[in-house]
């Protein structure tokens, strides 16, 4: 059964909120994976408000060491079936959330994508989705992160970004 996550709280009176990306490395989003169950990647994505004043990164990775953030609540990790299970992912502030407060100390990561955000406007587009074929879908490995981390060096943007996945294992 697929998931889906977002980085915020799950819309209710008000649209999809956006999340500034500051002018250093910052987790967008992260999913703590419990000590049960792996993770494979279905989807991801992101779209941006406005280019940044310089080139950024945008980038999906494993890592063994969890940011700070504003923790999910079961709600903010919906099955995309309705009458499917609640995701296992274990939430809290060093687990599944969004807008990293720290970054922690990562000392070992798998990068599953990276790509550019253009601060040339229309250039390279300001949003970017990937899908995986059923044989080349990364799996995150029990009781890791996987982070969507944006660089965006010397002016802020406003970035949406979500995970589609499923729990395997």
């Amino acid at each position: 059964m697929p998931y889906i996550v977002w980085n915020g709280p799950a819309p209710t009176t008000a649209a999809q909120q956006s999340v500034t990306t500051g002018t250093a490395i910052k987790t967008m989003l992260q999913l703590a994976t419990p000590s049960t169950r792996q993770i494979q990647l279905l989807e991801w994505g992101w779209s941006s408000d406005d280019p940044p004043g310089a080139d950024g990164v945008i980038e999906l990775l494993q890592t063994d060491v969890a940011a700070t953030v504003t923790a999910h609540v079961a709600a903010g990790v919906p099955n995309l079936d309705p009458n499917g299970a609640a995701s296992l992912l274990t939430l809290g502030t060093s687990a599944t959330g969004y807008t990293a407060s720290a970054e922690g100390s990562t000392t070992a990561s798998r990068v599953f994508d990276t790509v550019s955000l253009s601060s040339v406007s229309g250039e390279s587009g300001l949003s970017y989705v990937r899908q995986w074929m059923p044989d080349a879908r990364p799996i995150v490995a029990v009781s890791r992160f996987l982070r969507v981390r944006a660089t965006t060096p010397t002016t802020a943007v406003d970035l949406r970004c979500y995970v589609v996945f499923q729990e395997v294992g």
